[in-house]
């Protein structure tokens, strides 16, 4: 490399020079695009972080209700805010492993009954109130009241006590439970002063970048905390989350330059948008999930044979290969996969597209032969429209008469998911599996969207949580798949990869199967090259 190559890459990632502007010099010195682009992306890793600049995210997720009330947050704009201006006790790391936030240290005793998490001195809320160990009890009890409609309702309802000893939140567990950390690292358990009891939708919280405005359904913009605890996060001075539902207006405000990050990038114009200029591409496989969703309480889904008849209506493979493109894996009707610890594919054969079978659990359902309505959205998930209308085809072929209804986006995650008796949905999975069956299929849950209530199925849940020899745990997670699977409203065909796209001023990516965006944390962990 000469001298004058050097020079530029040392200005371009101090910011002093655009990128632009390095790429032409250096193409004047006989550099081609390609090299400078590797040799830029190389120093700036060496360089480090770069402070400054706004930090513009496109996303899919976001509606007119959605809310800064961590105990409502439903879908991904929200996810995404309250990961940017919150912070739980812990987090899950992408390689599986706890890792402390607010709580700077836990304990549990042997039994894995009663756990002591030591909260971290020194952190300040937005409003400069200093953050107390008061605060995390009384957040932690506002998320376990069934009037705060929670999404971490199920998982706090093992909770025997809670209690603050001096700087530590003592936490005893109706059964034990090895799995607590990872139940504690929820997104809904944001630390709010005096647990958010007060007003819980006004933003202030103890995350790296505070409000400044907040336009659900439109954008949302906050900025850096100058109070923050962590100097390792929150590099940019400014971030800026825009809803953009439509995927092709989404990608192309990436290309633009309107935005620098997008998520949900649909696998089919993955291919296509990779070779764009500057865009990188990246996906994570993980634990997220594309479902069709039955509530096993409202008329017709609340007869077994009618449920099974649907499950066996969907050719699975035909909607991997079409709408994923490869960027996932078969689904099995349950909501684990191998990406979790205890998973055992010998607990079920996959359930394969049977056309016969699908007509004879339908003859036996009595089913009058009305249309059957699922709601479907683009913001179910991408490709959600195209999944529904394969999922009409085959099962035409089995004689069931399936109704496409398209509900406008905004709106979708308020007035229909969770509501409606069939529609399509996603998740985004859960560390443990634990976590995602308390989350969602637990009898109580607030969350348990197919409204699934087995006696049995809780019982061995419980147990689960309490044995710690894990050959016997798994065969618990075993018998709970078996009852899932055969007894369930859940039609999962696919788990999906997080498909993301970035332009090329981004810098400090990684992969992360947790959750979409580096789980949830893109914003504070990324930065810029140049400003």
């Amino acid at each position: 490399m000469n001298d004058e190559l050097r020079y530029l890459l040392g200005r371009t990632v101090r910011g002093r020079m655009n990128r632009r502007d390095f790429l032409g010099r250096a193409a004047a010195l006989g550099v081609s695009a390609a090299t400078a682009n590797t040799l830029l992306a190389t120093a700036v890793r060496a360089e480090g972080p770069i402070k400054g600049g706004t930090l513009r995210f496109g996303l899919q997720g976001g509606e007119s209700t959605s809310s800064l009330d961590p105990a409502l947050a439903a879908s991904q704009v929200p996810f995404q805010n309250l990961s940017t201006i919150g912070e739980p006790l812990v987090e899950v790391g992408p390689d599986g492993s706890i890792v402390p936030r607010v709580a700077e240290a836990v304990d549990s005793t042997p039994d894995a009954k009663t756990w002591t998490f030591t909260i971290r001195k020194g952190i300040e809320f937005h409003n400069g109130k200093t953050l107390t160990p008061d605060d995390v009890l009384a957040t932690l009890q506002r998320h376990s009241d069934e009037k705060s409609q929670s999404g971490a309702l199920g998982i706090m309802q093992g909770i025997e006590s809670m209690t603050v000893d001096g700087d530590h939140v003592v936490v005893t567990l109706a059964t034990p439970n090895a799995d607590l950390p990872y139940l504690m690292a929820d997104y809904h358990l944001m630390m709010q002063p005096n647990g958010g009891r007060d007003s819980p939708a006004d933003g202030i919280m103890s995350g790296p970048y505070k409000v400044v405005r907040d336009e659900p359904g439109v954008r949302h913009v906050f900025e850096r905390f100058a109070n923050y605890w962590d100097p390792t996060r929150g590099h940019v001075d400014t971030i800026e989350n825009i809803v953009i539902n439509d995927p092709t207006a989404r990608m192309a405000a990436l290309q633009s330059g309107q935005v620098h990050v997008v998520n949900r990038v649909e696998p089919r114009t993955a291919a296509l948008l990779s070779r764009a200029p500057g865009v990188s591409v990246t996906s994570a496989k993980g634990r997220g999930h594309y479902v069709f969703i039955m509530r096993c309480d409202a008329a017709p889904f609340d007869n077994k044979d009618l449920r099974l008849a649907l499950k066996y209506a969907i050719n699975r493979q035909q909607m991997l290969d079409t709408v994923l493109a490869g960027y996932g894996s078969l689904g099995n009707d349950i909501p684990i996969n191998a990406s979790y610890p205890l998973f055992d594919e010998s607990w079920l054969p996959q359930r394969e597209y049977d056309p016969e079978k699908a007509a004879f659990h339908y003859k036996a359902s009595g089913h009058d032969g009305s249309p059957i309505v699922l709601r479907t959205s683009d913001v179910a998930f991408p490709g959600a429209i195209d999944a529904a209308a394969l999922f009409q085809q085959s099962a035409a072929a089995a004689g069931i008469p399936l109704e496409i209804q398209r509900e406008p986006g905004d709106g979708y995650w308020s007035e229909v998911w969770n509501k409606q008796p069939f529609c399509a949905s996603y998740w985004g999975g859960r560390p443990v599996q634990d976590q995602m069956y308390s989350t969602a299929y637990q009898s109580s849950a607030d969350w348990n969207d197919t409204a699934f209530k087995n006696e049995r199925f809780d019982q061995l849940m419980q147990e689960a949580r309490g044995e710690l020899d894990q050959a016997k745990r798994k065969d618990m997670y075993g018998e709970m798949a078996r009852i899932l699977h055969e007894e369930g409203g859940l039609i999962c065909p696919m788990f999906n990869d997080f498909v993301e796209a970035h332009g090329p001023e981004v810098q400090g990516w990684f992969e992360d199967p947790t959750q979409e965006l580096m789980n949830g944390l893109a914003g504070v962990k990324l930065w810029l090259s140049s400003n």
